[in-house]
């Protein structure tokens, strides 16, 4: 038997999203940077996306560029969360390039660099209203000014990001301001913004609406690529699979429980606490995975089965299915949070799926298709 809890990852369909998606920013000048963050930095996901047309990786996690490396990934990766102090030989030695907001972290890129004879790229990340990271737009012009002449480094681009630590979504006002941005830093200090990055998932409706690009050339695409879906919305993006990835679970118990199987004490005092009314009978349905595993709120469980609540290493569903039973197993769909902790679980497994072949960390097994494709005018692509 396979092990479980499992997340299946089927590559083909990550290579069509990610071409679809380079093929309808391509002609509008914009490249697709794909973001392996939520998975690792699986090296079989990443090359997947370099398959589908991506210019090339992001990650936030040096550990996770050092994987991508370790397994012959050679395009460029740019670490898109601001480098620790404590990691700057690390992203010196395996990252292309990186996105910074602090001087003393480029001049302490610019210190490795320059010892190890070396050039690293430097993005400047930008706050435009997430006030999550990123420096204000007044401080720019300062900002360059300090690093521009400093060895070891060369100033490459700007970056933004939108809706992740708050909802501020892009807009045509923002993205143009922004995008001036990099005619002011030339006009002023001589390098010529190469990189002009306008964000992530997020950014898509944007993108590909009737607003102006101005300098703005590259996406940043992870959620949209592996899901198949509008981060914010959480809607299907027409043409994108969104079942690349299922996570299944093991069922350990499937019994018929009513209320009159608690604890009377329990039932008289704590009634808030009661997960089935009074009058109810239903299967309830035990399955071998918890938060220890995955997210289990970003888990969307197949029709007719209803999640009832979850601990550390359980998940409860009911269902009215009498055919369930110890060791069946429940295949979901999760969501970005979902996938990226059980990605990153050491207690789930993961089997990877091609045309060609399949691999895992644990025993192979097959998977049962699913409906994959969003419907386009009636039909499917």
């Amino acid at each position: 038997m396979t092990a479980t809890p499992r997340i299946d990852v089927e590559l083909d369909k990550i290579r069509h999203n990610t071409r679809i998606l380079v093929q309808r920013l391509h002609p509008l000048g914009i490249n697709v940077i794909g973001v392996t963050k939520a998975v690792c930095g699986h090296p079989e996901i990443a090359k997947a996306m370099l398959d589908g047309g991506a210019r090339g990786l992001a990650d936030a996690r040096i550990g996770n560029v050092e994987r991508m490396r370790q397994a012959g990934i050679t395009a460029p990766i740019v670490m898109i969360r601001p480098p620790m102090l404590s990691q700057i030989c690390e992203v010196t030695d395996a990252c292309s390039s990186s996105y910074n907001s602090e001087f003393e972290t480029i001049a302490a890129l610019s210190a490795a660099a320059h010892r190890k004879r070396k050039t690293h790229r430097v993005i400047l990340l930008i706050e435009m209203g997430d006030l999550r990271d990123g420096i204000l737009p007044d401080d720019l012009d300062a900002l360059v000014a300090r690093i521009v002449d400093l060895p070891g480094i060369s100033l490459k681009g700007i970056a933004t990001n939108f809706a992740c630590l708050g909802h501020k979504e892009p807009d045509h006002r923002t993205m143009a301001a922004f995008s001036a941005l990099a005619d002011d830093v030339e006009s002023a200090h001589g390098p010529y913004m190469e990189t002009v990055s306008g964000g992530s998932s997020v950014s898509l409706p944007w993108a590909l609406g009737p607003f102006k690009k101005g300098r703005i050339n590259e996406l940043r695409l992870g959620e949209a690529i592996l899901l198949g879906i509008h981060p914010l919305t959480g809607n299907p993006i027409p043409g994108l699979h969104t079942d690349a990835f299922s996570l299944k679970a093991e069922v350990i118990e499937a019994k018929v429980k009513t209320l009159s199987c608690s604890n009377s004490r329990f039932s008289r005092e704590t009634p808030s606490l009661r997960l089935v009314p009074d009058h109810a009978e239903s299967i309830r349905v035990n399955l071998a995975v918890g938060y220890q595993d995955t997210d289990i709120a970003g888990l969307t469980f197949p029709e007719g089965i209803v999640l009832a609540g979850a601990t550390s290493d359980h998940t409860v569903v009911e269902t009215n299915d009498r055919g369930i039973r110890p060791g069946n197993e429940v295949n979901t769909q999760p969501n970005y949070s979902a996938l990226m902790r059980a990605m990153a679980a050491p207690d789930v497994s993961e089997v990877i799926h091609s045309a060609c072949n399949a691999s895992s960390r644990g025993p192979k097994g097959p998977i049962r298709p699913t409906p994959s494709l969003v419907a386009i005018d009636g039909g499917y692509e």
